[in-house]
Order: structure tokens, then C-alpha cells, then sequence
């Protein structure tokens, strides 16, 4: 029977006696041909555990979410062989699916069922439709049209929100020797009206988005549904090709597998910052760019 993933992992690391008992991209080769369900796949959902973790035939429940929001929980075996293994969007989730092919009613041998369709069809038999998108609501114009995942200058982007994260900013490149300026990913879905997000920092040649979050000074900030929306960010970015690292400061929990939590920043977090770089992308591409 499956098991939920939290339980499929403590198993995992008894019977192999690790702490990780498979390593980050360890069946990177094996979901690669499934680019729906890398996308419908995040980590913060299950565990912080990521999909290259995970082998394809493990009999575990994981809980995945598609692109229009609906969250679902199914084996690998049942995304990987959903019917016919078809690559447009609604093949891998139960709910798309059902809303792209709504059943039929016909009202053939039944005269209440043919009186109701004929008289009172609306008000009689209620029908689910899928949501409708507000009319006056349009996506910014201002966007370029370059490929999904492409970093540029946005005319949209706000400027930084505090001293500390410009700080940040200032210490982190004093490290590393990437392309300063850019500030906006080019995204393949909407970010609420744009097609594009907005990291604090990006990294352009290693593909990586640096965050900065605290409670602010009401501490109200990165917390309850503002941090949904910073999930809801973080999705978009890896969804582009990118990965997210934040550095939460106060009380605030890691929201993903590779954010740094500190007190408050310092100088001495730029080395546990670019140690999760290297987690990411590995010590000999990153210590290339350090100086």
C-alpha cells in the first residue's frame, strides 16, 4: 500500500542507515522525460524532498499541483501512466482532465429528466464550468517577448525594500563574479498580471534567485498568506528553469531544500550562502565565478 512520502523516507533512511538515502539528482535521468510532472512536482509540498530523490517505481504518495492550482496526491506509477501519456496539460491531472472532457447527460428514457433539459435546464441541473477569467483583467504589455527563463531589465520591477537587502546584495557581489543588473525572469505562465517575476537578486550565469525575507518591522511580512504567495513565487521561478535560495532571517522557516535561515544577516552568511550555491550547482562551477 502506498505511504505518505514523510514515512516512505524515515523507512529509507532506517533500512540504508543515511540521513540521505539517495542524493539530489540521483533519477534525474529517469524523470527527464516527463517535463509535466518536473513541473507539477515541488518539494515544499513533500517534505522538501525533490523529485530526483525519488525512484520512479517507489510505491509512495506524493502530492503534486498542476498549473491552473489544483493539488493532488498520486504515486509516480499513476502520473507517469496517466491514459495515453499524452503531453498536454490536463494529462496529468485528475481535475484538468475531468473538466476538459465534462460527462454527457442525456435525457433519453427519463420524461422528468427530458422536461428539465428542456424547460428549466440551468435552474434545474447545475453545471460545473470551469472558472472564468475576469474581462477587464489584462497582462502587463510591458514585458518582452523573449523565451521563458530569460533574465532581463524590467520596467516593472520595484526597487529594493530595504538597507539590509541591498547590503546582501553588496556582500554577496563582492564574492561573486556574475552579471550585475538584471532584475526580472521571464516566466511561461502568469505571476499574477505579468509575465514575469521579480527575484531580490539575480544570479544569471549560475540560474539561481536570491531571496531576502524577514517579518519586517510589524512583522507582518513572509508570513501566513504572504508566504503562499512566496511558494507560489518560488514555483514560477523553478518552473522557468531556475532555482530559489532564501535566506530567512528571524523565526522564519526554510520554505524550500536549499534556503539559508540566520538570525539576521551578517557578513559571515555570504559563506553559507554561496555554500548552498554550491549544493546547487556544484563546488567547481561555482568557485569559477568566485573572487
Amino acid at each position: 500500500m502506498p505511504e505518505r512520502v514523510e514515512l516512505w523516507w524515515a523507512r529509507r533512511q532506517f533500512s540504508k542507515g543515511r540521513d540521505v538515502p539517495y542524493e539530489v539528482g540521483t533519477y534525474r535521468a529517469q524523470w527527464a522525460a516527463f517535463p509535466a510532472l518536473i513541473r507539477q512536482y515541488h518539494p515544499e509540498l513533500n517534505a522538501g524532498i525533490t523529485l530526483t530523490q525519488i525512484p520512479p517505481a517507489a510505491d509512495v504518495l506524493l502530492l503534486w499541483q498542476c498549473d491552473a492550482g489544483h493539488t493532488f496526491a498520486a504515486t509516480p506509477a499513476e502520473q507517469r501512466h496517466r491514459p495515453g501519456r499524452e503531453r498536454r496539460r490536463s494529462a496529468w491531472c485528475p481535475e484538468c482532465t475531468a473538466l476538459a472532457n465534462p460527462p454527457k447527460i442525456s435525457g433519453a428514457g427519463s420524461p422528468a429528466i427530458g422536461t428539465m433539459l428542456s424547460g428549466a435546464r440551468s435552474a434545474a441541473i447545475p453545471t460545473r464550468r470551469a472558472p472564468r477569467r475576469d474581462p477587464e483583467r489584462r497582462l502587463c504589455a510591458k514585458t518582452p517577448d523573449l523565451p521563458a527563463g530569460e533574465p532581463f531589465v524590467s520596467a516593472c520591477a520595484p526597487k529594493p525594500a530595504s538597507a539590509v537587502e541591498a547590503r546582501l546584495r553588496a556582500d554577496l557581489f563582492s564574492r561573486i563574479a556574475v552579471t550585475p543588473g538584471f532584475t526580472a525572469i521571464r516566466t511561461a505562465r502568469p505571476f499574477f498580471d505579468h509575465l514575469e517575476v521579480w527575484p531580490d537578486i539575480l544570479l544569471p550565469e549560475l540560474r539561481i534567485a536570491i531571496e531576502y525575507d524577514s517579518v519586517g518591522r510589524h512583522g507582518l511580512e513572509h508570513v501566513g498568506g504572504r508566504e503562499e504567495v512566496d511558494k507560489r513565487k518560488d514555483r514560477v521561478v523553478r518552473a522557468s528553469g531556475w532555482e530559489v535560495v532564501r535566506v530567512r532571517t528571524g523565526r522564519l522557516e526554510p520554505l524550500g531544500p536549499h534556503d539559508v535561515q540566520l538570525s539576521s544577516w551578517s557578513s559571515r552568511g555570504v559563506e553559507r550562502l554561496i555554500a548552498a550555491l554550491r549544493d546547487i550547482r556544484g563546488q567547481l562551477m561555482v568557485d569559477a565565478y568566485l573572487t
